[in-house]
C-alpha cells in the first residue's frame, strides 16, 4: 500500500527538520536525537522497510544540511540502526524502561562516533556537552514511541 511508505517518509522528513531547525545556542546543546529516535522506532517496528540503507541516506542528508564532511553522520547513524535491525525482536519485547536505556546507549554511540570522526577529520576538541542530547533523548523516547505507535496503528502502517 503506497500510503504506508508515505507516512514513514513523512516521519523521517519531520525528524530531519527537527534535527536541523535553528535554536538558541543555550538550548541547542540539549537538542534530542530526533532522527535517530525515529529511525530506531521504524527499524524496530518495520525492519523490512527501514534499515541501514534508509539510515545511510538520512545520514548523508544530515551531512549535507550540517555542512560536515560527507559520511560522518552517515556512518554514525548506520551503526546504531544496524544494531537495532539485528536485534529488533529482542527490543520489541523489552519494557519501556529497558528500551529507553537501549536508546540512550545507541545515542551515546552515535555521538561518540560523530566526535571520533570529527576529531580525526578536523581535530575538534572533546566537550562533555556532546552528551546532553543523550539525556534528553532518553526522557523523550517513551513519548515518541507512544506517539509513533499510535499513528502507525491509526494509519495501519504495516
Amino acid at each position: 500500500m503506497p500510503g504506508n511508505n508515505t507516512f514513514i517518509y513523512i516521519c523521517i522528513i519531520v525528524g530531519l527538520i527537527l534535527q536541523i531547525i535553528p535554536m538558541p545556542p543555550q538550548i541547542d546543546i540539549y537538542r534530542p536525537d530526533w532522527l535517530l529516535m525515529i529511525l530506531c522506532y521504524w527499524s524496530m517496528a518495520l525492519p523490512n522497510r527501514v534499515s541501514v540503507g534508509v539510515a545511510a541516506i538520512c545520514g548523508l542528508t544530515l551531512d549535507i544540511l550540517y555542512g560536515t564532511a560527507l559520511g560522518v553522520h552517515c556512518f554514525a547513524l548506520t551503526i546504531p540502526i544496524f544494531i537495532v535491525s539485528a536485534n529488533y525482536q529482542r527490543l520489541r519485547n523489552q519494557s519501556m524502561l529497558q528500551q529507553a536505556f537501549t536508546i540512550m546507549v545507541l545515542s551515546l554511540l552515535y555521538h561518540l562516533i560523530v566526535y571520533w570522526l570529527q576529531y580525526w577529520l578536523i581535530n575538534t576538541e572533546f566537550r562533555w556537552r556532546f552528551f546532553w542530547p543523550t539525556a534528553v533523548t532518553i526522557v523523550l523516547w517513551p513519548w515518541l514511541f507512544w506517539l509513533l505507535r499510535k499513528f502507525r496503528r491509526k494509519f495501519r502502517v504495516s
